[in-house]
């Protein structure tokens, strides 16, 4: 898959997406400075959500349609007013789009209906986006795929019937240019809920490209999740967790956006290949090792003795595993204390 000329697979480093959500806290200054403290950052994407209050529910006072867990960040909110916080007004879009292409960033958008497809359609997008609330609803993958642009969906609350039923209306509708995020819908998440295992199941069921959206706090779980095949890592962005915002609570703050795209470079790159045979940067450790050393001199004919060598450092000497087959061998000539052990200066 590729996303904005860059290549996405297990054969490069995690594509890094920086979710800016409702964290503008209704401020385009500060949705510009997200986006320069994620390019600062080195993540690959800054990703928004094109929506309206209007075009996600409707304003009703009745209890369907009010945030009544006392557990949940929006609590005491109705789904109308906590949309008319959180989203993101349309004609920010292109600012914040030109800002990301002037810094060198990608910018793509979550659409959550049909209208919003066809605007970001006039922005040009590179890639859409469905998020795990929306994985359901195949009419709006269908009008994703029908623009021809990659696809990210993320997996949050789905069972696997609900995912064939997915990757199905993908295939049938003609895309093949896509990526699963393993996820889980909760505000913030706990580790011991992520599943991650499921990531390399995911990839060998369906035949693509998985990755993360990650809601739990911290860059623990990420950083597991490539070791395990992630080849996309999503995480939410803010300035600051303590200035507040919507989904500030389990949004990563710069400097661990930082270490987020540094240590997963660093993760990916230690996978590697199966090896048992030393690398080439080991070569000048292995000096280090124990070998047999002479440790008391020898004249030329004397027997070898328990108490003329040892198993020391460094490792220029024959490995430990000859040790008892040199005792009761004789000095071929002269030999000095401090003279590492070869069969070319024993004879029988």
């Amino acid at each position: 898959m590729i996303i904005a000329n860059k290549l996405i697979g297990l054969g490069c480093s995690p594509y890094i997406i920086a979710e800016m959500s409702g964290n503008h806290n209704q401020s385009l200054e500060r949705a510009l400075a997200i986006v320069d403290a994620a390019a600062k950052s080195g993540a690959d994407a800054v990703k928004l959500q094109t929506y309206t209050s209007d075009t996600m529910t409707i304003d009703c006072d009745k209890a369907d349609f009010q945030i009544t867990d006392p557990k949940s960040l929006w609590a005491n909110h109705s789904l109308y007013k906590l949309y008319e916080i959180a989203h993101t007004p349309w004609d920010w879009h292109k600012p914040i789009m030109d800002h990301c292409e002037k810094l060198g960033i990608t910018c793509f958008s979550t659409p959550f209906d049909l209208t919003a497809v066809d605007f970001l359609e006039e922005l040009n997008v590179p890639v859409y986006k469905i998020a795990s609330f929306e994985n359901t609803d195949i009419h709006l993958i269908r009008k994703v795929v029908a623009t021809g642009k990659p696809l990210i969906i993320s997996t949050g609350m789905a069972k696997l019937s609900d995912l064939e039923l997915m990757v199905q209306t993908l295939h049938q509708s003609g895309c093949e240019n896509f990526v699963l995020l393993k996820c889980t819908s909760a505000y913030p998440a706990e580790p011991i809920d992520a599943n991650i295992r499921t990531i390399p199941h995911m990839r060998d069921m369906f035949g693509c490209e998985v990755g993360l959206s990650d809601h739990t706090m911290g860059i623990g779980v990420p950083l597991a999740s490539v070791a395990l095949g992630a080849t996309v890592i999503e995480k939410h962005f803010t300035l600051s967790r303590a200035e507040g915002g919507v989904d500030a609570d389990f949004s990563l703050e710069p400097q661990e956006l930082e270490a987020l795209v540094i240590e997963s470079k660093r993760a990916w790159q230690s996978l590697g290949k199966v090896s048992y045979t030393p690398g080439d940067k080991e070569a000048g450790s292995m000096q280090f090792r124990r070998s047999i050393y002479f440790v008391k001199a020898l004249k030329a004919g004397e027997t070898i003795g328990p108490e003329h060598v040892r198993c020391i450092r460094p490792g220029y000497g024959l490995p430990p595993k000859h040790l008892e087959t040199i005792i009761g061998m004789k000095a071929r000539s002269n030999i000095e204390r401090g003279t590492p052990v070869h069969f070319a200066d024993l004879v029988h």
